[in-house]
C-alpha cells in the first residue's frame, strides 16, 4: 500500500504491442512510438511504453495530447516527468509516473509525482511499476484514491 488502506490498486490489462527492440553493441533499445526515437531499454522504460499503449489502446486516451519524458523545473531543481496527458483543451489533466519492476511504490514515489505536482498541476496523478498501479484525483487539497483510470474527456 502507497498511503494508506484507502489505495485501491488499479487492475491493468496491458494490451499486446508488437514493440520495435533492437540490439547495439551488446545494450537493448526500444523504439518509442510517441516520441518517434529509439531509447536505452531499462525496467522503467519497458513499464513506460507498456503504459502508453495501455493509455492508447485501451484507455483510447489521443496520442496528440501525450507528452513523454519533458522537463520540468521545481525550483532550482531541474526533473522530467515520465507522462503527462492534456484534457481536450489542452490544459495538464493526468500525469504518470513510471518506476521499473522491481521498485516498490511507496510514499517516496507518491510524494514525488506530488512535488511534480506543484509545477504541473493535474486533477488525475498515477504511480505505477508496471505490476502496481494506484490512481489519485485532487480534490480541494485532498487526494482521493481511485479505482480505476478516468475515462478521456472527463
Amino acid at each position: 500500500m502507497v498511503n494508506s488502506s484507502f489505495d485501491i490498486m488499479i487492475r491493468i490489462e496491458y494490451p499486446s504491442f508488437p514493440f520495435r527492440m533492437k540490439k547495439e553493441e551488446e545494450k537493448e533499445f526500444i523504439f518509442d512510438e510517441c516520441r518517434r526515437q529509439w531509447l536505452r531499454l531499462t525496467t522503467e522504460e519497458w513499464v513506460r511504453q507498456n503504459f502508453l499503449q495501455y493509455l492508447l489502446q485501451v484507455k483510447k486516451y489521443p496520442a496528440s495530447l501525450i507528452a513523454v519524458e519533458k522537463e520540468i523545473r521545481l525550483g532550482e531543481l531541474k526533473k522530467r516527468f515520465d507522462i503527462l496527458v492534456y484534457d481536450a483543451q489542452h490544459q495538464p489533466w493526468l500525469m504518470v509516473e513510471c518506476k521499473g519492476m522491481d521498485v516498490p511504490l511507496n510514499q517516496g514515489v507518491l510524494q514525488q509525482v506530488l512535488r511534480y505536482n506543484i509545477a504541473i498541476p493535474v486533477p488525475y496523478l498515477v504511480i505505477t511499476n508496471g505490476s502496481l498501479s494506484f490512481a489519485y484525483i485532487r480534490k480541494n487539497n485532498q487526494l482521493q484514491s481511485l479505482d480505476a483510470l478516468p475515462e478521456f474527456g472527463i
